[in-house]
């Protein structure tokens, strides 16, 4: 692969980061800019507010979140993986690759023995 074969990726990235900074910038000063105490007060469908937000939450939120990101992030990389692996072939992925999957299913495995340890299969405590 040459240089020149990534200038479209380049361009792409280019007016990504311009969208995104010219929403950043432009938006707020095309909002109306009233504050009062009712229009700045936090509001949740419909329900009045109670108490402090800072209250502890249980771990099991967190545990299911880092539990979906995990096993998400793997389907993700294995479906390429799978389908382009080509081990004993010329235009194959080859040895590689093949290391490249096993330093990831070794990450992988480092993230799925932190949530077992932390107790993210345990439902019923």
């Amino acid at each position: 692969m040459e240089p020149s074969q990534y200038i479209p990726i380049l361009i792409q990235g280019l007016v990504a980061a311009a969208f995104v900074a010219l929403v950043l910038i432009l938006v707020p000063r095309l909002g109306p800019r009233r504050h009062g105490k009712k229009k700045d007060e936090n509001f949740e469908c419909g329900i009045e507010v109670q108490g402090n937000a800072r209250i502890p939450v249980s771990i099991k939120y967190f545990m299911t979140a880092i539990l979906f990101v995990l096993f998400d992030v793997e389907v993700i990389f294995f479906y390429p993986y799978a389908v382009n692996f080509q081990f004993f072939k010329e235009n194959g992925m080859g040895q590689q690759g093949f290391l490249a999957v096993l330093m990831f299913v070794a990450v992988f495995l480092v993230g799925f023995y932190y949530v077992l340890r932390k107790g993210a299969f345990e439902w019923d405590k």
